[in-house]
């Protein structure tokens, strides 16, 4: 065996060794070193309940204002903005007024390798009910830079599938379109670039865009296994809130019975499932169950925006020893 000084006398020197390319999405770093996320809800202005009168008017903040709110909160790993699940029209101008004052506010660090301190991950309405307009919407959210798609309602495996492929670049064999919008500006970057790094990742390993999944319904928790072993699926979540809402029933006196033992089982088969096929499991948790739904195996957390909120933040970084 030649000695290191022979091989470099003969000119035979070993090339470098690869370096990996630095993650613009620190999420999915945290994801594949199988760490705990914490994500909280943008802050957003006050909505006026029915029957009440809507909040004052100077009460009322700019998307600047609030995206600047957003970006003062250090210790979260993303922000979620969950307006646009119902109502795209109405709801998608406004987040692209958010979406800008978080880039113009600093939420992609200078210099190199660029980074997002604040990862934006969005809601999409619902794919099954017309799998194109989804697509068409999901490049809308995708144009604005976003990191990450989070899928609502989702039912069955086929339905997950048509919004991966809205996700990615026909080049990379999805239904993406190529128009880019404002996305390469959004993550510092060639319209090249982009289209390269653009991607889904685990499907492709050099991808910086992640997918959220949530089930809330009794027809998504029959499918639940199929729905946790498609390519792709990124972070399985049950939708808590929304399936509190399908174990509650009304009885012949009108009277309200909520199944806690029923959901909370909904709750643990999403689980049961994510362990089975290796996929993170999210939760959207609170100071009071945080720490409780971490020792049970779940990884991502979206988590209300506030006092309570930055509270369950605290007190998940502890418990995973983030500190």
């Amino acid at each position: 065996m030649r000695s290191t000084t022979a091989v470099l006398a003969l000119g035979l020197v070993p090339p470098p060794a690869a370096v990996a390319q630095p993650r613009l999405n620190p999420v999915i770093d945290l994801v594949a070193a199988g760490k705990p996320v914490f994500g909280l809800y943008a802050p957003a202005n006050r909505r006026a309940r029915p029957g009440q009168p809507a909040p004052p008017a100077d009460s009322m903040k700019s998307m600047s204002q609030l995206a600047a709110e957003a970006l003062a909160y250090k210790p979260l790993d993303y922000v979620f903005e969950g307006t646009m699940e119902y109502n795209f029209d109405q709801t998608y101008p406004p987040f692209t007024e958010f979406a800008k004052a978080m880039h113009e506010g600093g939420a992609l660090t200078k210099g190199k390798p660029a980074r997002f301190t604040h990862p934006l991950f969005v809601k999409t309405p619902e794919i099954a009910p017309d799998p194109a307009v989804a697509a068409t919407r999901i490049g809308k959210q995708l144009n604005e830079g976003v990191t990450g798609i989070v899928f609502v309602d989702v039912l069955n495996a086929a339905e997950l599938k048509q919004g991966i492929a809205a996700l990615r670049f026909r080049s990379k064999g999805g239904t993406r379109a190529d128009d880019v919008g404002n996305a390469p500006a959004r993550w510092g970057m060639s319209e090249k670039e982009y289209k390269e790094r653009a991607d889904l990742w685990p499907l492709n390993p050099k991808g910086e865009l992640l997918t959220f999944t949530i089930v809330e319904s009794k027809e998504g928790l029959k499918n639940v296994r199929e729905i946790a072993a498609t390519p792709g699926v990124g972070v399985l979540f049950p939708g808590a809130g929304t399936l509190r809402g399908v174990f509650t029933t009304t009885d012949a006196g009108g009277q309200r019975k909520f199944d806690a033992a029923a959901w909370e089982a909904a709750i643990q088969s999403v689980l049961a499932a994510c362990k089975e096929f290796k996929v993170p499991c999210g939760y959207p948790a609170g100071a009071a169950d945080i720490e409780k739904r971490m020792k049970e195996g779940f990884s991502v957390f979206v988590i209300g925006w506030g006092e309570q909120g930055f509270k369950a933040v605290e007190l998940g970084r502890a418990a995973a020893g983030r500190q």
